[in-house]
C-alpha cells in the first residue's frame, strides 16, 4: 500500500505494509504536526518500517540534493517488479507518483488539515475509533491496542 504523509515539514511517500495503516491512524490520535513525529509515535510498534523509510529518506536526500531530481525520476520509472522507493514529493514527477495506488490502495494522511484521505483502500477501512491488532511476528503482552481519532480529524472515503 503506498502512504503519503502531508506535514508542516514537507510530503514524504513510500510503499509499505497494509498492516501499517492501522498504525497510522492511530498515531493520528495523538495530534502529529509533523512526519518525523507520526512516524516516532509508530516506531515502537513498527520499529522496521520506520527504519526502512527514514533510510530510504537519507538516500533520497543523498541523491537528489540541489534540486537535481534524476535519480529519483528514474528510480520511479522502474518495472513495477522493483521495490518502490521511499521519496519526498519535491516536484510535479513525485506529486504523481505519490499519488499513484500500490497494490492495496493509497492512503494520504494530511497532518496538516487533520485527514486521513483514503483514495484506494481494498484493505480495511478506515474508523475514527478501532483498534490496532498485533501480529504474530511482534512480542506483545497485549493483543491489540484501542484508538480514538479526535474530532478535529476527518476520515475521506
Amino acid at each position: 500500500m503506498r502512504y503519503t504523509l502531508i506535514g508542516g515539514d514537507g510530503t514524504v511517500s513510500f510503499a509499505a505494509s497494509p498492516t501499517l495503516l492501522a498504525e497510522l491512524v492511530a498515531a493520528c490520535a495523538h495530534d502529529p504536526r509533523t512526519v518525523p513525529d507520526l512516524l516516532g509515535l509508530v516506531e515502537s510498534h513498527a520499529q522496521r518500517t520506520v527504519e526502512y523509510v527514514r533510510s530510504g529518506l537519507a538516500v533520497f536526500d543523498e541523491h537528489n540534493a540541489y534540486g537535481e531530481f534524476e535519480h529519483i525520476h528514474a528510480a520511479l520509472r522502474n518495472p513495477a517488479g522493483k521495490q518502490e522507493p521511499v521519496f519526498r514529493v519535491v516536484d510535479e514527477v513525485t506529486r504523481a507518483a505519490s499519488l499513484e495506488p500500490v497494490r492495496w490502495g493509497l492512503v494520504v494522511f494530511n497532518l496538516r488539515q487533520r485527514r486521513i484521505i483514503q483514495i484506494q483502500n481494498t484493505y480495511a477501512e478506515v474508523h475514527r475509533h478501532g483498534y490496532v491488532p498485533t501480529f504474530p511476528d511482534e512480542h506483545s503482552s497485549k493483543p491489540q491496542r484501542v484508538y480514538h481519532l479526535p474530532d478535529s480529524w476527518q476520515i475521506v472515503p
